[in-house]
């Protein structure tokens, strides 16, 4: 019998002369829906248990069960009381941005290269820097390139049209 007062049953199958048959008896006014079982008892019906568990081994594990449940509140708690990065930021806690417009190490716009400055290897200096090999630039504001997609090329099949088809005369097979 289990501490919720089900009690459990072991004898001999007349089917199975080697494994006996153990069952499991609760109060017929309960649904079966609402049975928990113990993990123990529940092995001992599966056979996987040799010795159906002892009172002082079921008690001690409500014991332990009840304990589990209070270091899991516990750490619900400590968990709830760290401030999360979902939460809305508080006006107090928000520090003021460092780069204000007063502020003279601001970001500063990124200035144009040279044209004789072009790329520098960790080995050569700004004077090593010859002129670039190609004189092509890059296009100004002022030159915008032709839009590919404006002009309209058409699909190559697109001018095809269906000739006229006379079937043959069909061979014999």
């Amino acid at each position: 019998m289990d501490l919720k007062g089900t009690t459990f049953w072991e004898f001999k199958d007349s089917f199975n002369s080697v494994r006996s048959r153990r069952i499991a008896e609760t109060d017929p006014r309960i649904h079966y829906s609402d049975i928990q079982l113990s993990p123990q008892w529940h092995q001992w019906l599966r056979h996987t248990r040799l010795d159906p568990p002892s009172l002082e081994e079921q008690q001690s594990d409500i014991q332990r069960q009840a304990q589990l449940k209070q270091l899991a509140r516990l750490a619900d708690e400590r968990w709830a009381a760290k401030p999360s990065f979902l939460d809305a930021p508080k006006a107090t806690s928000q520090p003021r941005p460092a780069t204000l417009p007063r502020d003279r190490g601001g970001y500063v716009g990124q200035t144009e290269p040279d044209g004789k400055e072009g790329v520098r290897n960790l080995v050569g200096g700004i004077g090593e820097v010859g002129e670039p090999e190609s004189q092509e630039t890059m296009p100004t504001k002022d030159e915008k390139k032709e839009n590919p997609w404006k002009t309209h090329r058409g699909n190559p099949g697109e001018g095809w049209q269906p000739q006229e088809w006379t079937p043959g005369p069909t061979r014999k097979r």
